[in-house]
This record gives C-alpha cells, sequence and structure tokens, in this order.
C-alpha cells in the first residue's frame, strides 16, 4: 500500500478549471477516473487524513501510486471525457452498475430486405429498431404472437427463409397466416416492409389511430354485407386490445419518458428503471453497484445515465428523464442527453401527480432489489473471504492470493493442442483477461510434439514459460512495445490464439495482455504438471509467484517439491473455490480445442487464399453457387464478384487449381469410373452397396 503523500502533487501545480483526472497503481494501471468543475479543489480532497476518507476512497488512494490529469474547456467535454475513459480503461474502483442479466428486446430488423420480428440480447445493431427492455423473453413471444395476426411479418430465421424460397414451400406460419410469406412472393419486398413499418409503429404506441383505421374498415364491410372481411376485422381488433392490455397504461397523455430511482445504504446502491413508451410501461431493468466513495445521490444518477445513454442515440433516449436527484451541475448532463437524441431531453424530478405516484413504484422496486442483493451478497462475501483464507492458510502463503491464475491443456489424441488461462480476482472469475495458446513445440522437438506423443507436462512448461517472458517483457519495457501481427492473427512466434493489437506506451493506463501478475499460479495436474510450471518461473528468475497443482482423481492439491500433497477437507470453502477455477480453465481449453478442430474439418480450397476473409468468401460463394462453379470460373468471371480485384481472383485460380480433385478412379474390376460421391475407405460391391475397408475411424477419440 502505498503513502498518498509520496505522490501528492503540489497545490500550485494542479489547475484550478474543469478537468478529468486519472489514478494509476504501481503497474500504470489506471484505477479510477474523475470529473471536476475545479481539478484542485476535487484533488486535494484525496490527500486528506486518511482516517477521514471513506473506506473505499482510502483503498483506492492507497493501491494507486500516481496521479494525472486532463484539462477541457466546459464541463460537458469533461463528462463525455470521463465516460470513453471508463469505458476504455475498465477501472477497479470507479462506479460501475453490475446488470445481473442480459435484457432481452423486441427487434425489427428493417437493415435487411425482408425485415425479421425476433427477440435479440446485447450490443445493439445499426438499423435494427428495439423495443423495450423486458423483463423475459416469453413476454416478447406473446405479444409477438398475438400481433402477427394483424401484422403477419416474418419471424424466421435466414436458413428457413432460404430453405422455403428454395423449395417453393413456406413453413408453418405461412400456412397459419400469421406469416405473408416473401419467401414464396406471396408479398412483395415493399409491401413486407410496410407491414413491419407498421409493426414498429404499434409498437411505439401509435395505437389509436390504427384501432381507430381497422373499426372503420370493420363498419364498412358489415354495411356492404362482407361479413367474413367483418369478422376477421373484428379479431384482429381483439388481437390488438389483449395485446395492449399485456402493458397497463400508467401515464394517460401518452408520454415517452424512462424513471431512474435510487436505492442506496454506506456500501452499495440499487438502481431500477422503467421504460415508458406511448404510457405505457415497455420494459424494466435493474441495477447494483458498490459506492467507492461518497456519493451524492445525484453523482450515482449521473453514472446511470451515462451508462443507459452511452451507447444509445437517437429515438432510444426518451424526451422526458425522470430521476429522484438532479447531478451538480445538471446543466452539461442536459447538454449531453440533448446531444445523444438530437432534440431537447427533459431531465427533471416529479413533484406530484401520476408521475410522482409511478416514480415512488419504482423506488419500491429498487428498495426491494437492494435487500435482495444484501442478503445474497452478505453470504457471498463470507464465502469468498473465507476461502481464500483457507487457500492462504493450506499453502502458507503471506497474503491472500487476490489473482489467481488457472492453466490448463487441452487435445484430442496429441492433434490441435492448446491451453487455456483464466483468471479470477477475489474469488470472482475475470474473463476479460482469460487468454488462450496454440502450443506449438520446441524446434527439434519434431517427433515428440506431433501426434500421440504430445506430452502435457512441457506443454505446461511451454505456456507457462511464454505467459511469464511477456509479463516480464511488460515489467522491463521502457519505450513503445507490440506484439505485431494483423488484428485476429495467430502470433507465429509466440503461439497466442489472440495476440496484442493494441501497442501500447508506457503512459497508457488500459489493461494490458499478460501486464498483471497473479499471486498464485494453479494448473490443472499433479506433481509433474506442477514441477513444470515452478522449473518454467524459476528460468525466468521469477520467485514471488505461488504454485500449485490440483489433481483430478482425488482433488488433492500439489505443492512444488513436496512428495504428498496437501489435502483439503471435502467442506472447505477453498477446495471449492480451486475446483471451480481448475473446472472453468478445463471448460475454456476444451471450448477452444473443439473450436480449432471444427474449424480444421470444415476447411476448404478457399481458405488456403492469404488476405481472403469471410466475408468475401461468402459473396464468392454467393455469386457462384458451389466451390465446383467457381473452379470453372474465369478470372474476368470472378473480378465481377463485388470487392473482388484481378490480384485477388488469379490468386483464387490458383489455389483451387492446387486443390483441384484427382482424375476419377477406375473400378479395375468393371472398367467403370467410380462414383465420385464415394467416402474414403470404402469400396463398392456388385450390387453397388458400400463394402468396409476395415479403415480405421480417425476421428475416433475422446476429448481430454
Amino acid at each position: 500500500m502505498a503513502d498518498p503523500s509520496s505522490y501528492r502533487p503540489r497545490p500550485g501545480e494542479i489547475p484550478d478549471s474543469p478537468g478529468v483526472y486519472r489514478f494509476r497503481d504501481e503497474h500504470r494501471r489506471v484505477i479510477y477516473v474523475g470529473k471536476a468543475k475545479s481539478l484542485r479543489q476535487r484533488l486535494a480532497n484525496y490527500f486528506q487524513d486518511l482516517a477521514g476518507l471513506h473506506p473505499r476512497t482510502r483503498s483506492m488512494v492507497t493501491t494507486a501510486a500516481s496521479v494525472e490529469w486532463t484539462v477541457v474547456s466546459t464541463e460537458v467535454e469533461a463528462l463525455q471525457l470521463e465516460y470513453s475513459w471508463i469505458k476504455e480503461y475498465d477501472p477497479r474502483f470507479n462506479v460501475k452498475y453490475r446488470d445481473d442479466k442480459s435484457y432481452p428486446y423486441l427487434a425489427v430488423t428493417m437493415n435487411e430486405e425482408f425485415p425479421r420480428v425476433q427477440v435479440m440480447r446485447g450490443h445493439k445493431r445499426k438499423g435494427v429498431r428495439y423495443f423495450g427492455p423486458y423483463t423475459h423473453a416469453w413476454a416478447i413471444r406473446d405479444t409477438v404472437d398475438l400481433l402477427l395476426r394483424v401484422f403477419p411479418v416474418r419471424t424466421c430465421s435466414a436458413g428457413v427463409f432460404r430453405n422455403a424460397a428454395r423449395t417453393g414451400r413456406p413453413c408453418l406460419l405461412g400456412y397459419i397466416d400469421k406469416c405473408s410469406a416473401p419467401c414464396v412472393d406471396r408479398i412483395s419486398a415493399e409491401d413486407h416492409r410496410g407491414l413491419a413499418e407498421e409493426f414498429a409503429d404499434f409498437m411505439t404506441g401509435r395505437t389509436g389511430a390504427y384501432l381507430r383505421r381497422l373499426e372503420r374498415q370493420m363498419t364498412e364491410a358489415a354495411e356492404e354485407m362482407e361479413y367474413e372481411r367483418a369478422a376477421r376485422l373484428r379479431d384482429d381488433i381483439a388481437a390488438l386490445k389483449k395485446a395492449m392490455e399485456k402493458s397497463a397504461v400508467v401515464l394517460a397523455d401518452a408520454t415517452d419518458a424512462d424513471l431512474i430511482a435510487v436505492a442506496e445504504d454506506e456500501l452499495e446502491a440499487a438502481v431500477q428503471i422503467f421504460h415508458v413508451r406511448g404510457g405505457r410501461v415497455r420494459g424494466q431493468r435493474g441495477w447494483v453497484t458498490d459506492k467507492v466513495e461518497e456519493v451524492t445521490t445525484g453523482a450515482l444518477v449521473e453514472h446511470a445515465l451515462q451508462q443507459l445513454y452511452g451507447e444509445e442515440t437517437g429515438d432510444a433516449v426518451p424526451r422526458e428523464v425522470l430521476v429522484p436527484a438532479l447531478p451538480d451541475p445538471v446543466e452539461p448532463v442536459q447538454q449531453w442527453l440533448t446531444g445523444r437524441r438530437g432534440s431537447g431531453v427533459s431531465l427533471r424530478i416529479p413533484q406530484r401527480g401520476d408521475k410522482r405516484a409511478l416514480m415512488e413504484t419504482v423506488e419500491r422496486n429498487a428498495q426491494q432489489a437492494l435487500v435482495l442483493h444484501r442478503t445474497k451478497r452478505a453470504s457471498d462475501l463470507t464465502t469468498r473471504s473465507r476461502a481464500l483464507e483457507e487457500i492462504t492458510n493450506a499453502l502458507g502463503l503471506d497474503s491472500a492470493p487476490l489473482r489467481i491464475e488457472c492453466y490448463d491443456i487441452s487435445h484430442l489424441q496429441g492433434d490441435d493442442v492448446v491451453a487455456s488461462m483464466v483468471v479470477f480476482e477475489d474469488g470472482l472469475a475475470r474473463r476479460s483477461e482469460y487468454r488462450r495458446f496454440q502450443i506449438k513445440g520446441r524446434a527439434g522437438d519434431t517427433q515428440l510434439w506431433h501426434g500421440a506423443g504430445q506430452d502435457d507436462v512441457r506443454s505446461m512448461h511451454e505456456v507457462i514459460t511464454r505467459r511469464f517472458r511477456r509479463y516480464l517483457a511488460e515489467k522491463e519495457r521502457t519505450g513503445e512495445w507490440t506484439d505485431g501481427g494483423e488484428p485476429g492473427a495467430e502470433d507465429s512466434s509466440a503461439g497466442l490464439a489472440e495476440p496484442p493489437v493494441n501497442t501500447f506506451t508506457e503512459d497508457d493506463g488500459r489493461p494490458r495482455r499478460f501486464a498483471y501478475p497473479p499471486q498464485l499460479v494453479v494448473v490443472d495436474g499433479g506433481a509433474p504438471q506442477v514441477a513444470a510450471a515452478q522449473r518454467a518461473l524459476d528460468e525466468l528468475g521469477i520467485d514471488d509467484i505461488a504454485v500449485c497443482g490440483l489433481a483430478k482423481r482425488l482433488e488433492e492439491v500439489w505443492l512444488p517439491g513436496e512428495t504428498d500433497p496437501v489435502v483439503l477437507p471435502r467442506t472447505s470453502e477453498g477446495l471449492y473455490l480451486l475446483q471451480r477455477v481448475r473446472d472453468e480453465a478445463h471448460r475454456f481449453a476444451i471450448t477452444y480445442q473443439r473450436t480449432k478442430r471444427a474449424k480444421r474439418f470444415r476447411a476448404g480450397p478457399l481458405d488456403e487464399v492469404p488476405g481472403l476473409g469471410e466475408t468475401r468468401k461468402q459473396a464468392l460463394i454467393k455469386h457462384f453457387g458451389s466451390v465446383k462453379r467457381l473452379r470453372s470460373a474465369t478470372i474476368d468471371q470472378i473480378c465481377e464478384v463485388p470487392g473482388i480485384g484481378r490480384k485477388t481472383a488469379e490468386t483464387i485460380v490458383a489455389a483451387l487449381d492446387r486443390a483441384a480433385p484427382a482424375a476419377p478412379a477406375v473400378n479395375t474390376a468393371t472398367g467403370e469410373i467410380m462414383d465420385d460421391t464415394e467416402e474414403p475407405g470404402q469400396a463398392t460391391g456388385s450390387a453397388g452397396e458400400p463394402v468396409s475397408t476395415g479403415a480405421p475411424d480417425e476421428r475416433r477419440g475422446q476429448d481430454r
């Protein structure tokens, strides 16, 4: 722990102007980002007597080793820069709302030729209209099922759509009139897009005019004695009203607004958000966060607004945002929201009426969420602390292993050998720090490092050596350092499956690959694997990292140089944590190994063309229909494909020529040319039935 006075800047060095500041630890990692109307006054608060600081603020300033700042012109610029740096650096001490789930949205893919209605999660895509979020995916499907009667928009996947177009037969929804079946040209692309736009308009709350129009059409059909058409319109109106009843009207004036409520104590805060569109609650979500310092309710609201609207633009930001307290100052936040929406946004506290009553409901939800979280968190914190303490005592460590790294080797009978590295911090998985390796072996070990002779112990030695060689390179780096290589390419020198794609300078505070050492290295295996890992660290001169192994058969913990294992009680929380770490490393390794194997099995002649990515390969197959037709095409014909130049076309032709199938085999008994669809390892009998040749199945085996 550092003494804040050792890096405290002199008061005269800090400007008295708006800006953004960053605290860094001893590894130059950014651990906290903040903004201030006056940098001088704000930073002075961090360097007062430690006894007067909030416990987590005290932990932050003693973890930090330096502080720096950037001056900006306005408070709006400070808000924007703070948000972008929090997203870029992911500081461990900043307020980060932990969303407990990926909320589902009802999405209409207006960016496709035939828009599709579907449930979507995750990052939002350009050209897709989203409605929600919803608490449950089944609620979306119930709503869509009702609306498809009136708006028969496509809901099928791309594969189902293509298959229906190929066969000329629509899917079941097309037969029961819940899809207009554009796949078989029952409706034109323009008319289908119009249906999708009407669906989206209805979901935005523009329901009154549409219902009145249907009622008018129903009346006209009845007057003209078209009773069947009138009955269909009557049923359509009933379906729409039933869909509308699923979300009760909470604001009579058809308001579009988001309501944000906060429940907090000294250590944590829970945020609840209700999304109201057209006067109806269309979605709800909630977050929980640790309070790093003594932040006001207004500051928590500001952070919630940043997370909620930081990636949003346009209609996703409503005209009105109702909050329990206003940020101080409120003008920069309001200007930022207006810029995100492109028009005015009202940010205010509801005082009376329906909006105040609805805000009280949101506040009750926030209070319940905080109580539930505290109940779970108390047990979780106690369990994790006890697990780390038990590991510390069992392994004889000087301090609790706050960062644990675990390594596992995976292969299939010696092929596709890979390794995984998973990271747990404070007893929780930190997935952004996970890494994958391709095991290359050592020069001169050709026979040993290929086929069934692959050695897990040597693989473990290699991966530990490579990982901590990178750590030493980062530690000793004085100037610019880069891994080289293209984004997404494999590192041929080190065999990384995910090489760094950024060039980091000494002043960067981004979470860097391999830059931070663990307190404990866990390997999946027994004494041989542990000895290999320890030998790798000794060869690199690293003596401040503990090593242990967890043997799967009896769940024994092995230490370097010990003839007997450490046996933890079966009910030990420390053993449970080590098992979770080991199992996660095994899952991550075997998933990567299976992915590599499947990719190898699917490899085709186009994969050998350098610089030809997946998008252009798909364009070639779509243009020609198959590799066989592509093989018979001329260079000029290949150049007609968008994105394919003449040089690339010549490379494609050369690659296809090299991979051309051999001349057809001739049956020596009959003199006939054998069918080229016969599988290797099979011969054809007199009746044309396949005859086994007794060749072994090369894919038989069990994953390790």
